[in-house]
């Protein structure tokens, strides 16, 4: 028999509630190698992170990787560690599920309960879903922070949901936002974050749009993620009105020695300094909250050999993050996902007197609560 989580205490007439869950891919715990070794044994044992035959690949985990990379893993989180927040992906993730709230609260239609989960480490998607339950809702709004969907992130998460769901009793309603790539919002919030950007700048001689990788055959076999991350890199450059010789798409974070969809951010860069471009602009569109993929890697590493090749001036544009439009943005996205759940037309007046109507009706039949 399958063993449930308990239920919440449950009373008739209790006002049914709607959650959104804000996840994103997840940080360690500290800038430890034992704290590495833990996150990484999560996130590089999930199959849909890594696509090679089990018996392979837990020998190669556990017998070279999980032994080797805590250490150099350690090394980079500490150089972006903060005081306040821990890891930046931590700190923003749930700055963005706060500020969702707060956004929320004050559009005037039916409120709703916001919590965050990270897919590996904690807090864990699990114990998002789990305080919402408690907080009686019945409908949930899972929410990736993954611009561009991929097996390997927004699948994965679902996974994660899944495995939650097969241990409740009474399960919640779900809806997920699949993607959000070429939503006019996101891209208006990415074309908003530029610009401000240039203005305290000036323009670069070329934005390089740089995506976390995935491996080549994840494509071939028919992930969508390269497609989407063309095409948001597409209508950034169009609501930027770039020409095509001002932008180019590259892919960043490779791992391990299979090939992985290009062109490769680095080597790109380090060949736009070598032929003479002179001052460039790096944004990542897929990473709405900074991280150590992009404060780290494109912030120091890629800086550094673009400087090395012979290039004068670099910036890293941060993520959205906590800015306003963004959250905005995440507030439309939310809200259009919704609909037919949210009422717009809210009284606080009417579900309590409605619940207490259905609380009498209850009782009447012989309901114990």
């Amino acid at each position: 028999m399958p063993q449930y989580i308990p239920e919440p205490a449950y009373q008739h007439g209790s006002l049914r509630r709607i959650g959104i869950i804000v996840t994103n891919l997840g940080t360690p715990d500290a800038p430890t190698a034992p704290a590495l070794r833990r996150y990484l044994k999560q996130f590089l044992g999930d199959p849909r992170v890594v696509e090679i035959p089990r018996p392979i690949w837990w020998l190669i985990l556990n017998g070279i990787i999980l032994n080797t990379r805590p250490a150099k893993s350690a090394a980079k989180y500490a150089k972006v560690w903060m005081e306040e927040g821990g890891s930046p992906l931590r700190y923003w993730t749930e700055q963005q599920a706060k500020l969702l709230a707060q956004t929320l609260s004050k559009d005037g239609h039916e409120p709703v309960e916001v919590a965050w989960g990270m897919r590996y480490g904690k807090p864990s998607i699990e114990s998002a879903i789990l305080e919402l339950r408690a907080k009686g809702c019945d409908r949930l709004l899972f929410f990736p922070m993954y611009p561009q969907y991929a097996a390997s992130t927004t699948a994965s998460s679902t996974d994660a949901i899944a495995d939650t769901f097969r241990r409740l009793r009474n399960v919640p309603g779900l809806r997920t936002v699949r993607n959000f790539h070429d939503h006019p919002a996101f891209i208006s919030a990415l074309t908003s974050n530029v610009r401000k950007h240039w203005s305290q700048h000036g323009r670069p001689d070329k934005l390089v749009m740089s995506f976390h990788g995935v491996p080549r055959y994840t494509l071939d076999k028919g992930d969508p993620y390269h497609c989407e991350c063309l095409k948001t890199g597409r209508l950034l450059a169009d609501a930027l009105g770039l020409q095509p010789e001002e932008w180019i798409v590259t892919f960043q974070s490779l791992f391990g020695r299979a090939e992985w969809i290009k062109p490769y951010t680095e080597p790109t860069v380090r060949e736009l300094a070598k032929t003479g471009t002179r001052k460039i602009d790096v944004i990542c569109p897929g990473f709405p909250a900074d991280c150590l993929e992009t404060i780290e890697e494109i912030g120091m590493e890629v800086r550094d050999a673009f400087l090395e090749e012979g290039g004068e001036t670099y910036h890293y544009i941060p993520a959205l993050n906590g800015g306003e439009e963004w959250i905005a943005a995440m507030a439309t996205i939310a809200s259009e996902q919704l609909l037919g759940w949210r009422s717009l037309n809210w009284n606080p007046e009417e579900p309590s007197q409605e619940a207490e109507i259905q609380r009498r009706a209850a009782l009447a039949l012989g309901s114990p609560r």
